[in-house]
């Protein structure tokens, strides 16, 4: 072949080499190589190869000049005094040594280029998720004068942390170490909104705060403005302010829709403004309720009769901790008390307003952060002892060139290039873990996680660990550069291949590190298995409802109705239309699905009167239709369930749970006692089974259930319609039955039973999935480690277990040390993991249902799989090592 080099590449070298003597001979030189390689590898291959050295020669002539050694006066030793010249361009080279390197151990750098990945990736990722919740302030201004004051520091419900709004007013007018107090509606989801007029008719989520919430907050609406005096008194002038998210979702973010009238609940509404986006009102105090607007909350006589109903925020004044406020609430509230003995819901603590959001994920969250640092322990050990093994191999290659003339710190610059490459390359994969898991937990619906919309990839995170990640390769990577020394290279050419002691030294330390892995791994799989078989305990829970084959639909009438008689025959009628849908098992309504809404009410039992307190109970009220508990598929313990003859012209009945059976009426004989109610006195005519209510890990509260017949004191109803169809049938179905009794109401509002069961655990579930992810990866992480260490080691002994197979070793013994061997390192890292485990428990014990930390079963099942990998892991080693031919490995050791 005659094909000329490519022309721009041939001219660009010539240029680089300029007009010195050595020129023409470079020149010449590349060109012959060129027309050989056209012949053995084709034109394709041979163009590619003549750039590379274009530009390599090229920049190392050009390098040249710069220091002042021209590369004509470098010319007289031929070809030798050429490659000097290009000398002067040594990190040139050196950067071509080192990727030539990684091109013939491709298989190192792929391996290492993922475990660094994995690890920058799942670090970054949970610390991402983090540093919204627990470092980083909240979105607010000065966030650190912001506190939370719930009614009861530990308590659990809505109804034990809320306040009367007549609180609010108090604690506003005699606290000093407050600057502002304010609150919103804890229990506005029990409330709905249709928007009519603008589209379809659409239901919508509106908070009921107060008038000056986003003061104090520190939150300034994007357009328009805050409610002013007039909007948030008691029949005070209609007005909302628009989340960003809705703004942008319905009116396309047009910013002429502030000013404008909105008909919601067949009220003209005005638009006053629009929250900016950095304000999330659900992701900070509501997490998974999307919120689409706010609404004036009057702290006014009419809601204070509405009981405990308002979450308390207040904005400490400048040097004001929340222990001196604390101390000055409980002196207030004392006084209140004193003034008015007979009031009640008079408590209050004080509590920083982000450990307040962030306590009830702390453990998890530091589980996982634990969890993320153990996995980038496991990578570096990872990492050094891939570069362990490599190390006697690349220390023979460096002493090779040490006899040639290489100096020390050539050497060490071109391992170092190496090992900086494989760990950058690994660190920007695991830019790209980071990016797709921050991405997908932000895209997650149903994590009741407060700021996960604040989510996004913490770059101090994954500096920190891209860092660690780089330190631990270059620190082991010029290792085999620094065991040479001067003068020892013919000690680094014997040493390694008959078993010096630097290679035996090399193997323990590698052993060492695989020792760790193990230990390391198995911590993470015993936390992993008792979380995972809590999470099944917990799923195996009895609901006391069945979720399979129920979904259910909010009904919001457009209309307000004056009588209790014409709601019930409104939602009758809604009730009887889907009842008569073909596919339609049971329908049922009620006020409070289980797993949602949270109230409490007080009652007292007839016939206990001689002490004030006797007979006083708290309950949980569900107000429902007579088809209720057959189409949740409650079961009935004892007496009857409602019917329809329990009408607003019969005597008032109720139901009751097991456990209010219990607690109420000890001895027994619940059916036919009565209790007070102020309509009367109520009697009780059936028990039926426990509900889980609050949440699948709390057990059982004092539940009541009232018919809607008799009881007006709810708003709008959830209907629950079992079937057997489809979802995408049913809701078709049910829509247009229920349009054909109210055209204006929303119909798209529906979700299943089993969602509801699914958004209770999320908090679970999520650290399952990341704990079980962890486990995974560092149980695949010491798989990698026992069989990279072991294959080295089998390579490194090849020549010995040659001359002991010729000597009548059998394969199978060779197999049963190698696996032996295997399965003894496994063991001591086993031994050091379950204490390590054992001690670390108590970390985890918070996040357990019905599983003890220290289960027996968990412990010796995890174990049983890592020694299982690590079977594995040393099985294939140890064939390849029972396979040598004795005869070749007998020449390869003379």
């Amino acid at each position: 072949m005659n094909e000329r080099p490519p022309r721009t590449a041939e001219r660009l070298l010539a240029w680089a080499l300029g007009s010195g003597d050595a020129a023409p001979t470079i020149l010449g030189d590349v060109n012959e190589d060129y027309a050989a390689l056209l012949g053995r590898r084709g034109s394709a291959r041979a163009r590619i190869w003549y750039w590379k050295e274009a530009l390599m020669l090229g920049a190392s002539a050009l390098a040249g000049r710069a220091v002042g050694r021209p590369i004509a006066r470098m010319t007289t030793r031929g070809e030798d005094t050429m490659r000097d010249a290009l000398s002067t361009m040594g990190s040139v080279q050196d950067a071509s040594y080192a990727f030539r390197a990684i091109r013939k151990d491709l298989a190192f750098f792929v391996f290492a280029t993922l475990i660094i990945g994995l690890g920058v990736g799942a670090s970054t990722a949970v610390f991402s998720v983090m540093s919204p919740l627990l470092l980083q302030p909240l979105p607010f201004k000065d966030p650190g004068r912001l506190a939370w004051v719930p009614l009861n520091a530990e308590g659990v419900g809505l109804s034990a942390v809320t306040s009367r709004t007549s609180n609010l007013r108090d604690y506003r007018e005699l606290s000093r170490s407050f600057e502002e107090l304010t609150g919103y509606n804890a229990f506005f989801e029990q409330g709905s909104y249709n928007l009519v007029g603008v589209g379809e008719p659409e239901r919508l989520v509106g908070v009921d705060v107060a008038q000056d919430f986003l003061d104090v907050l520190g939150v300034t609406p994007a357009l328009g403005r805050n409610f002013v005096y007039e909007e948030g008194i008691w029949d005070g002038r209609p007005a909302i302010i628009l989340t960003h998210g809705y703004w942008v979702r319905r009116f396309a973010a047009d910013p002429s829709i502030v000013g404008t009238s909105l008909t919601i609940n067949d009220v003209p509404t005005e638009v006053v403004g629009v929250l900016p986006a950095t304000f999330d009102f659900s992701s900070v105090f509501t997490p998974t309720a999307v919120v689409d607007f706010l609404r004036p909350w009057p702290i006014s006589d009419e809601t204070d009769n509405w009981g405990n109903t308002t979450s308390i925020v207040g904005r400490l004044r400048p040097g004001v901790t929340t222990e001196a406020a604390d101390a000055e609430l409980q002196s207030i509230i004392a006084g209140l008390q004193e003034a008015d003995p007979d009031r009640w819901g008079l408590s209050a603590a004080v509590i920083g307003l982000q450990e307040s959001i962030a306590r009830p994920f702390r453990s998890g969250m530091l589980l996982l952060a634990a969890a993320a640092g153990l996995v980038m322990m496991i990578v570096c050990v990872n990492l050094s002892n891939m570069l362990l093994a490599r190390s006697p191999r690349r220390r023979r290659e460096m002493a090779v060139r040490r006899t040639l003339g290489a100096t020390k710190g050539r050497l060490v610059r071109q391992l170092l290039m190496e090992s900086t490459a494989v760990s950058m390359c690994g660190a920007l994969l695991g830019i790209g873990v980071a990016a797709a898991a921050t991405r997908f937990v932000t895209r997650t619906t149903g994590l009741e996680i407060p700021m996960l919309s604040s989510v996004s990839i913490d770059t101090g995170a994954l500096l920190f660990t891209a860092a660690i990640a780089i330190i631990a390769g270059v620190a082991v990577g010029i290792v085999p550069a620094l065991q040479v020394a001067e003068g020892e290279e013919s000690q680094a050419l014997s040493s390694g291949s008959r078993g010096s002691s630097v290679g035996v030294s090399g193997r323990r330390l590698r052993e060492a590190l695989v020792v760790v892995e193990v230990a390391m791994a198995c911590v993470l799989l015993v936390f992993g298995g008792l979380v995972m078989k809590s999470f099944q305990v917990l799923l195996d829970v009895d609901l006391g409802f069945e979720p399979a084959g129920a979904m259910a639909w909010q009904l919001n009438p457009t209309r307000e109705f004056e009588e209790l008689d014409e709601a019930v025959a409104y939602f009758e009628s809604v009730v009887a239309n889907v009842a008569a849908t073909p596919g339609v098992e049971a329908v049922g309504l009620t006020d409070a699905l289980p797993l949602g809404r949270n109230r409490t009410w007080g009652i007292r039992v007839v016939g206990r009167e001689n002490d004030e307190n006797e007979g006083r109970f708290g309950i949980f009220p569900h107000i429902v239709g007579h088809r209720y508990t057959a189409a949740m598929g409650i079961d009935l313990v004892e007496g009857r369930y409602f019917n329809a003859d329990d009408t607003g012209e019969s005597a008032p009945v109720a139901l009751i749970n097991e456990t209010a059976a219990r607690v109420m009426f000890p001895e027994g004989g619940a059916i036919g006692q009565f209790f007070d109610m102020w309509y009367g006195q109520v009697e009780i005519v059936g028990v039926v089974d426990n509900v889980k209510h609050e949440s699948l890990d709390m057990g059982s509260t004092n539940e009541v259930y009232f018919p809607i017949t008799q009881n007006w004191n709810f708003g709008p109803l959830d209907m629950v319609v079992r079937s057997q169809l489809s979802g995408e049938v049913l809701a078709a179905s049910v829509g247009d039955a229920i349009r054909a009794v109210d055209s204006q109401i929303p119909i798209d509002d529906n979700w299943t039973m089993g969602s509801l069961v699914e958004a209770s655990v999320s908090p679970r579930k999520f650290t399952l999935q990341l704990l079980g992810a962890f486990a995974a990866s560092a149980l695949l992480l010491a798989g990698i480690g026992i069989y990279g260490v072991l294959s080295y080691s089998v390579t490194e002994r090849i020549p010995e277990i040659g001359i002991r197979m010729a000597l009548g070793a059998s394969a199978a013994g060779v197999r049963r040390e190698v696996v032996g061997k295997t399965i003894a390192l496994a063991l001591v890292g086993v031994v050091v993991g379950t204490a390590a485990s054992l001690l670390g428990t108590r970390l985890i014990s918070s996040l357990l249902f019905g599983v003890e930390p220290h289960d027996p079963v968990t412990f010796v099942s995890m174990i049983g799989v890592l020694l299982f990998v690590a079977f594995i892991s040393g099985l294939i080693p140890a064939i390849r090592a029972s396979r040598t031919d004795s005869a070749g490995a007998l020449r390869s050791a003379a």
